[in-house]
Formats: C-alpha cells, sequence, structure tokens
C-alpha cells in the first residue's frame, strides 16, 4: 500500500516547492493530499498534479485536519508556524494510530525564534556572537522563552513527539530563505523581496541601524531536500533521522550581514537603472520608529544557528547558489511586479 501523505501550506512559498520536490520523486509512489483553501488555490496545484487529492479547508477547519491526520502516514505542515489549533488538531488525529505503526508529523517553525533576546533588548543593527546548533545544544533550542516567536506551536510539536509512541515528530526550521520557488502558488520569500521592494519604493536602499546583524540561510531548492529527507526517513518506519525531543532541524549554508545585503540590493537597483545611486539610507532613533516591527525584527535582530543534524543524519548537502549571488535577480523580479521594467523598457523606445 502506498504511504500516505497529507501536506499543509501547498501554495505557499514554502510548502509549494517542497510539495514540488515531493512530488518530482514520489508522484508514483505516494499517495498525496493537499489542503486547499478554496477551489482556485484547488485548480492551482490540480493543474500541475492530477493525481493529488484535494481537501478543501483551512487552519481553522479542526475536524477536517483531524480526520486527515487520522488518515496519513505523514503529514508535512508547512503552512502558518504560529497556528495552536492547526498544530493541536493534527496532533491529535495522528495521535489515534496505534504505536505499532506510528504517524509522523513534520512541522515547519523557522529561525525567528532566535531573535529573541535582541527583541527583549530592544537592540537592532547590533551583532551578536551567540550562535545555536541543533546538535551539541539541542537542548538548548528546544527550551527557549516561552515568548520567543514559534515557541508556543513548537511546544505542542515538541509534547506531542516526545510524549507519545503513536507520534514521531520532527520540526524544520528555516532561516532567511532566498531563490525563486517552483509550487503552484506564491514562489516569493520575504526578507530579501520586501529589502528589495522598500529599496525600489524608496529609491535608496534601506539598512536598519548600523547593519551589523547576522542571519543565516537557504536557498528554497535546498531547504526542500530537507523536507522530503525527512518525508522518505518518515516513510521508512524513522530511518536515521531523529524524532520527539531531538527532531528540531535547523536548515542553514551559511551566513550573511545585512547591512551587506542592503548595500548589494542598492547596487543591483542602481545597475539595473531603477534608483538614482547606491546610496543606502541607515534607519536610526525616529526613522527606525517608524518602521513595523516585523522588518525591524527580520532585518536588524540577529539570527545565528548552524544545521548540523541534516547534514549529519540525513546526509544533506546544501548546493544552491549564494544569498548574495541571488541578490541581483530579486531586484529584477521586484521592479517587474512593481510595473518598473515595462516603464524603463517604454521609455528606451522613445
Amino acid at each position: 500500500m502506498a504511504p500516505k501523505v497529507f501536506v499543509t501550506g501547498v501554495t505557499g512559498y514554502i510548502g509549494g516547492d517542497a510539495l514540488y520536490k515531493l512530488m518530482e520523486k514520489h508522484a508514483s509512489d505516494y499517495e498525496v493530499s493537499c489542503l486547499v483553501r478554496n477551489s482556485d488555490k484547488g485548480a492551482q496545484v490540480a493543474s500541475r498534479w492530477a493525481n493529488i487529492r484535494l481537501v478543501y479547508g483551512d487552519l481553522e477547519s479542526s475536524d477536517i485536519l483531524e480526520e486527515e491526520a487520522k488518515r496519513a502516514d505523514v503529514v508535512l505542515h508547512c503552512a502558518n508556524a504560529d497556528h495552536e489549533g492547526a498544530a493541536v488538531a493534527l496532533t491529535k488525529g495522528l495521535a489515534t494510530h496505534p504505536p505499532e505503526t506510528p504517524s509522523y508529523i513534520i512541522h515547519t517553525s523557522g529561525t525567528g525564534i532566535l531573535v529573541w533576546a535582541d527583541v527583549e533588548r530592544q537592540v537592532y543593527g547590533e551583532a551578536s556572537t551567540k550562535i545555536y546548533d541543533d546538535w551539541d545544544e539541542i537542548g538548548e533550542v528546544t527550551s527557549l522563552p516561552d515568548f520567543a516567536p514559534h515557541r508556543n506551536v513548537d511546544k505542542i510539536i515538541l509534547a506531542a513527539g516526545s510524549g507519545s509512541s503513536h507520534v514521531k515528530a520532527a520540526i524544520v526550521a528555516p532561516p532567511t530563505i532566498y531563490g525563486r520557488g517552483r509550487g503552484p502558488g506564491n514562489q516569493r520569500s520575504i526578507q530579501v523581496p520586501d529589502l528589495a521592494k522598500s529599496t525600489l519604493e524608496q529609491k535608496q536602499g534601506v539598512q536598519v541601524g548600523a547593519g551589523k546583524t547576522f542571519w543565516t540561510n537557504v536557498h528554497v531548492h535546498d531547504l526542500s531536500d530537507v523536507y522530503v529527507k525527512l518525508v522518505e526517513a518518515a516513510v521508512s518506519g524513522g530511518g536515521q533521522a531523529s524524532w520527539g525531543k531531538e527532531g528540531y532541524y535547523f536548515t542553514e549554508n551559511g551566513e550573511h550581514v545585512w547591512g551587506k545585503i542592503a548595500q548589494l540590493t542598492a547596487s543591483a537597483a542602481h545597475k539595473q537603472g531603477f534608483i538614482p545611486s547606491e546610496e543606502v539610507k541607515v534607519l536610526s532613533g525616529a526613522e527606525l520608529e517608524k518602521l513595523d516591527e516585523f522588518h525591524k525584527i527580520l532585518w536588524g535582530a540577529n539570527s545565528r544557528c548552524r544545521a548540523i543534524r541534516a547534514r549529519k543524519l540525513l546526509g544533506w548537502s546544501p548546493k544552491g547558489e549564494s544569498i548574495e549571488d541571488n541578490v541581483s535577480e530579486t531586484v529584477r523580479y521586484e521592479a517587474e511586479a512593481q510595473g518598473l521594467v515595462q516603464h524603463h523598457a517604454a521609455k528606451a523606445a522613445g
């Protein structure tokens, strides 16, 4: 009997690319079901993969989520990392499986959980020397303060995976994700594209404070490889992967400094003719206060980690281009989204 895999978030950036990779490798040997909100979203998926079973609902549809988890062997949860109700419903459904044939959940969190110290101190734009890892320091990673972002749902998943022989759980925590997605819906990330968008709108680069903040990063295609490797491990009865209290996976292939990314973005936008100079505006004081909290954290708080577990246990070997090499393409995509590319073409034509 074909393994049953239930996937959420499939028209989103992360889930869409993960689904693409999963279907590329296992369209013929896995029975895949996907949660979609409406017929338009369903059509996006069906147009790519006619053999996927569509389940209509959303993260508020607790009964549907619970029922789908009951029938699934593996749940790949790539939707909202902060939705407690969905996590409860999915783990409740999975817990109905007998211990001799346990179920598996692979939940998407994020290394935004690591910004908690800077946010607590309200310090933005400065470097931090603190680097977490998911191997030697796994206990610290899975016991961060309750007020840390994503921690509320992480706790639900960790409790389900550690307190029951019926459910085997893993958490994947991506950092800054970059690169064009391959899924049926949204193919755009957030952090670098939003920086490019802001640069184009303000006609100059944008930097939070001193610009010394570190984040780790991963190409979306490499991230999808981790998801598929974990699904494959689950289907094989757990494989060499860690589950439960040690089933926490960072996914990084290096780190960047946001000040450098801000400068590269401004330079690319200038070189492509969208802004008048390579100048980067430093947001501090009152200007920094005007920046919304979301972007203040994404560009100005530190999130540093090392992805040891996926490399050791899953044989993960990321191969994507660097985030720095991807900046120019990101600027181009954002310019197209704003209609600037067409404008320049028309201007050049006279």
